[in-house]
């Protein structure tokens, strides 16, 4: 499987949104895996709480769309900001990933970030699931997304009215990825 770990949550369009998701993102009660919650569990690492996916979901799509979804229970945003400390703990190759969701209206209609070590058809990209297979819908992207054995802030940025999608890696103010689409104004979040 691909095991990784989310340390923190912070989510922000106004206060009332930002205090609600974080409180869910500390709970182990906050992350759902969707349809297999059996690979997910809160586990300690360096004194503090973190989300840990450690086994492959047995999760099957009815469309090609990654198997490991945990999304944020009873929050659903438009625009927002999401940031999160990740760390990937499988071995290192080319498709070594995290991911993020975001619009995820349904199973087979959301949007999805895939963070990799290497650009190709389907990986290093911002991607959609509408209905039918996944399709990059990235306008700009780095050739490649260097994980290793280190804390890595994420910073995924959502705008429903310009259509927007910007991701950001560690401090880097410069996108390493970005997309305009109009079509999942609101769903749910998650890694």
């Amino acid at each position: 499987g691909e095991p990784v770990r989310a340390r923190s949550a912070r989510v922000s369009r106004n206060r009332i949104l930002a205090a609600s998701a974080v409180r869910a993102g500390r709970s182990s009660y906050g992350f759902r895996l969707r349809d297999d919650p059996s690979g997910l569990r809160i586990e300690e690492d360096g004194g503090g709480k973190v989300l840990a996916l450690f086994r492959q979901s047995k999760y099957e799509p009815k469309v090609r769309s990654p198997l490991n979804i945990n999304l944020i229970r009873d929050v659903s945003v438009g625009s927002f900001t999401l940031e999160l400390k990740m760390l990937s703990t499988t071995k290192d190759y080319g498709h070594r990933d995290m991911c993020l969701f975001f619009g995820h209206q349904g199973p087979s209609r959301f949007y999805y970030v895939h963070i990799a070590n290497v650009s190709d058809a389907h990986a290093n990209s911002i991607f959609i699931v509408d209905d039918k297979p996944r399709v990059s819908i990235a306008k700009t992207r780095t050739e490649g997304t260097k994980w290793d054995d280190n804390w890595h802030t994420v910073k995924l940025v959502r705008d429903v009215d310009k259509g927007t999608i910007e991701v950001f890696y560690d401090d880097n103010p410069a996108p390493i990825m970005t997309a305009v689409d109009h079509r999942f104004k609101w769903g749910r979040i998650g890694v």
